[in-house]
């Protein structure tokens, strides 16, 4: 259940105020850090998929490729772990809409404008790539931008290194069919390229 963590405090740092955002792995909150008394987003694996030790270890993986990133164009990790059943990621909380929500909003994004937002994000692949991290689902709804025009590029659920393959254990394909490059669609390597293919 969804608000089962709200009023809850993580950690005996994080309380949890409320839901942001939802995905097929994770529920997304807005917290409050008491330790650095700034707004936070709260990532947590769902509760069905606590027992699961494929959807752990993918969460574990996500929160480990967060740790090594840090950059203006990334959603970066305060913290991680596991405690009393949940499994959690600490990220900075970005005031804005997703890119997604931009185009549905107002149609096609003025060219100057959207030069600039590529500018930032291939900014942000580059960090990612530099460190052997392949983001594998660079989409408009993984685009955050904040109040102020900053980019932020989040959700490396399904990022890999740069010599995973883009299948999962059970044979399906990972990331989104719109944004996929054609290795991707093919269940073969993803790299480099395939990142700024999507981009």
């Amino acid at each position: 259940m969804e608000t089962r963590l709200i009023g809850k405090i993580i950690r005996r740092r994080f309380r949890v105020e409320e839901v942001i955002g939802r995905g097929g792995m994770a529920i997304v909150y807005r917290a409050f850090d008491l330790k650095s008394h700034q707004t936070v987003a709260l990532k947590v694996l769902r509760e069905e998929y606590e027992d699961d030790p494929e959807y752990k270890e993918r969460f574990k993986r996500e929160a480990e490729v967060c740790r090594k990133l840090n950059h203006p164009n990334v959603v970066n990790s305060i913290d991680s772990g596991m405690i009393g059943g949940v499994s959690y990621i600490a990220m900075e909380y970005v005031d804005g809409r997703t890119l997604k929500e931009i185009i549905t909003e107002q149609g096609r994004i003025e060219q100057g404008e959207a030069v600039r937002c590529a500018l930032q994000i291939l900014a942000a692949l580059s960090h990612a790539h530099q460190r052997g991290i392949i983001h594998r689902d660079v989409k408009p709804q993984n685009i955050l931008v904040s109040r102020s025009g900053q980019i932020k590029i989040g959700d490396f659920g399904i990022a890999g290194v740069a010599d995973t393959k883009t299948i999962a254990s059970d044979g399906n394909v990972m990331g989104s069919v719109h944004y996929f490059s054609p290795e991707q669609a093919k269940g073969m390597k993803a790299t480099a390229a395939s990142d700024l293919y999507s981009v």
